[in-house]
C-alpha cells in the first residue's frame, strides 16, 4: 500500500529535466481560468489526433465494434469528440493534481452521495467500480473530497512521475494499492474501507472470463471484482465523472449498492459488463475508446484490430 511519497534529491536527476518542465507547463496551464482551460484541452485533443493515427483507428474500431448500428460519419464525429476528451483529459490531470481543494469545489456537483454513505452505515467495506473515462484523474480527487477513500493503479514506471501522480491522487485520498496486491485490497476492504476498483479493461487471458460487452458476444472480463466481493463481502457501487458540455463543470454520479450481484463467475462478468455499458453511456465520447479492449480472444479466433 503506497502512503505519501517523500521528495528526494534524485528526483532533480539531468534525465528528468524534459519532465519537469512538462509538469511546469501544465502546472502553469491550469491556472488559467476553466473556460481557457477547456478551449485549450479541446484544440489539443484534435491537434493529437493527427499524431495518434494507430489510436484513432483503435478507437473507430471499438465504435464500430460496440456499435454496428452507428453510421460511418457518427463514428467520425465520435472519434473527434473522443479525442477532444483526451485533451482535456491531459488538463484534467493538472487540475487533480494541482489545484487547491477550494478551487475543484467550484467546478462539480454530486448525485447520490447518500448511497456512498448508506452502504458505508452497514459495517462493511465498499468496493467502488469505476470506468476510465478521461477525467478519471480528476473524478478520483472529487470524489476524495466527498468521501476520502483508497484507489487501485498501476505503478509508473518513472520513480519521478510516480512521485508527482501519487502526491496528486493522494491529496484528497487515503492511498493508493496497487492492482496486483490482492491482499491490500482485500485486507482494506475488510477494515471498512472504500476502495476504487476498475474493471473495464483488457488484463489479459488470465484471471478473466468471456462475457458480452455492447455488441461484442466474448470480451475478456477480469474476475477480480468477483474474487473481491468474494473474500471481502463489500457492497459494491459504481461512481462516474461525467464533463458538463456547457463548460460549467463537472457530475459526480454515485449509484445505488448494486443488488443480485451473481454467485456464479461468468455471471458475475456478464452482469459487471452491464453495470460498465450504463456508466459509459452517461457520456461515451468522453471514454477511453482508444484501449485495445478486445485484444484477447477466445482460444483459435482471429484478432479483431488490423
Amino acid at each position: 500500500m503506497t502512503q505519501l511519497p517523500k521528495f528526494t534529491a534524485a528526483l532533480l536527476h539531468p534525465r528528468y529535466w524534459l519532465t519537469w518542465s512538462g509538469i511546469g507547463l501544465l502546472w502553469l496551464i491550469v491556472q488559467l481560468p476553466y473556460p481557457v482551460i477547456f478551449r485549450m484541452g479541446k484544440g489539443l485533443g484534435r491537434i493529437a489526433q493527427q499524431f495518434m493515427k494507430r489510436r484513432a483507428r483503435i478507437a473507430y474500431r471499438n465504435l464500430e465494434l460496440c456499435f454496428p448500428q452507428m453510421s460511418e460519419s457518427e463514428r467520425h464525429d465520435m472519434v473527434v469528440k473522443n479525442f477532444e476528451s483526451v485533451g482535456m483529459g491531459l488538463m484534467e490531470t493538472g487540475m487533480a493534481w494541482f489545484w487547491p481543494d477550494e478551487r475543484v469545489r467550484k467546478w462539480f456537483d454530486v448525485e447520490g452521495l447518500d448511497n456512498l454513505k448508506r452502504a458505508q452505515m452497514q459495517n462493511r467495506g465498499v468496493m467502488v467500480v469505476g470506468v476510465h473515462f478521461m477525467s478519471l484523474e480528476l473524478g478520483g480527487r472529487v470524489m476524495g473530497l466527498c468521501q476520502p477513500m483508497m484507489a487501485t493503479y498501476r505503478p509508473h514506471n518513472s520513480a519521478l512521475m510516480e512521485w508527482v501522480q501519487t502526491r496528486g491522487r493522494m491529496r484528497s485520498n487515503k492511498a493508493m494499492i496497487s492492482r496486483n496486491n490482492l491482499r491490500g485490497m482485500v485486507g482494506a476492504l475488510k477494515k471498512g474501507e472504500a476502495v476504487w476498483f476498475a474493471p473495464d479493461q483488457d488484463y489479459g487471458p488470465k484471471g478473466s472470463s468471456f462475457a458480452p460487452f455492447f455488441a461484442v458476444k466474448d470480451v475478456a472480463t477480469t474476475n477480480g471484482t468477483f474474487v473481491i466481493s468474494c473474500l471481502s463481502g463489500a457492497a459494491m457501487l459504481t461512481v462516474t465523472m461525467v464533463r458538463k458540455a456547457d463548460k460549467s463543470g463537472y457530475r459526480l454520479h454515485i449509484s445505488p449498492e448494486m443488488a443480485n450481484y451473481p454467485e456464479d463467475e461468468s455471471e458475475a462478468a456478464t452482469f459487471i459488463n452491464k453495470v460498465i455499458e450504463f456508466e459509459i453511456m452517461r457520456a461515451p465520447e468522453q471514454y477511453l475508446w482508444m484501449h485495445r479492449r478486445f485484444k484477447t480472444r477466445p482460444l483459435g479466433e482471429a484478432s479483431l484490430y488490423i
